[in-house]
């Protein structure tokens, strides 16, 4: 009955998508919020600009943007985006996307390693792009790298179905402390999505062992999980890295909920355990269980206004519901929330 019952949660936010008349997905991110995000962030080229970073493009971000271009319903967007991502960043021999765009630098790309969350956001854009707009050559091309995430990316370790950062440096072979992970990487609402384009028993397998691992792989006072965790000999924050929910695992509930996940217990933890001064979200040194960071942009705060709101049905604050681009990283991460909101729970806006 368990897997039954995760079975048919895995789709729930897909399925919504695909139900949805064309018009009203198209609502799920209004006009003006995607006009704003894109003269901030997309240039004329069609990268997607990480001005917290440098100015820097990545995978993650060419993803993200791909995604929000279908649900803000703009074609012609979502095709600038993919020609520049296709051509820059698609270099591997792999079918794996590089993940890092320099403008500083002559070649632009200088490490040639992939980023697998940005690969899976590619995929899983293309893909429901391809079923969107009856586009198969974005269908294809979603295939095409889905099939290569499980091919280079996707790992059997201790009974459990693993996803790795990266095709090189992460895996057992790789580090002494290996397999070290990164399950803010695993963007639970894609599974279906990918499965459908490389139908494979394996996506189910790391949906559920993504979401075991995030209950499992808790660690400090405040039992949250760290940004990145080794798994060897005993799973515990990897050593290079610093041991803090941080940047990076700050986004795991926002992707639980968004992919189904509705278990009162692990999102009020969250939403618990990350709750900072005058509503700030915090980023937590592990070992000391101590605020490393208070962040009040509305971007991050959002991720436990939703928690709240699918927990106990509090509607978001106005700031949080108004879209006013700041830097790229929260920014992407208020219009995620606000298009699940409107997506699923339209009672809360």
């Amino acid at each position: 009955m368990a897997k039954l019952l995760a079975a048919l949660l895995a789709g729930i936010f897909y399925f919504c998508l695909q139900t949805v008349p064309a018009e009203a997905q198209q609502s799920m991110i209004t006009p003006e919020a995607w006009q704003a995000y894109k003269t901030r962030f997309l240039d004329p080229g069609g990268r997607i600009i990480d001005d917290g970073n440098g100015n820097i493009s990545h995978s993650e971000g060419q993803g993200y943007g791909l995604l929000l271009s279908v649900l803000a319903g703009s074609q012609a967007d979502f095709a600038l985006i993919w020609a520049f991502t296709r051509t820059e960043l698609l270099l591997r021999n792999d079918g794996l996307a590089a993940w890092k765009w320099s403008p500083g630098t002559k070649p632009h790309v200088t490490d040639i390693n992939n980023a697998s969350d940005g690969d899976i956001l590619i995929a899983y854009a293309l893909g429901l792009a391809g079923q969107q707009w009856n586009h198969g050559d974005y269908t294809a091309a979603g295939a095409a790298i889905a099939r290569a995430i499980l091919a280079k990316t996707v790992v059997q370790n201790n009974g459990r179905t693993l996803l790795l950062p990266g095709a090189a440096g992460f895996s057992a072979s790789d580090r002494e402390d290996g397999p070290v992970i990164n399950l803010s990487y695993w963007i639970f609402e894609a599974f279906p999505v990918l499965d459908q384009l490389a139908p494979s028993p394996a996506w189910g397998r790391l949906r559920d062992d993504g979401i075991a691992l995030i209950n499992e792989l808790r660690f400090g006072a405040k039992q949250l999980p760290a940004d990145w965790v080794s798994l060897k000999p005993f799973p515990k924050p990897a050593s290079g890295f610093p041991a803090e929910y941080g940047y990076n695992a700050l986004r795991i509930p926002l992707y639980l909920v968004r992919g189904g996940v509705t278990d009162r217990q692990l999102l009020s933890m969250f939403r618990q355990a990350t709750s900072g001064a005058n509503g700030a979200i915090t980023t937590v040194d592990l070992h000391s269980g101590t605020t490393r960071t208070n962040l009040s942009d509305p971007g991050y705060r959002i991720v436990n206004h939703i928690l709240a709101c699918v927990v106990d049905k509090t509607a978001l604050p106005a700031d949080v519901k108004q879209f006013t681009p700041t830097l790229y990283y929260p920014s992407t991460l208020q219009l995620l929330g606000l298009s699940f909101v409107a997506a699923k729970h339209p009672e809360c806006l």
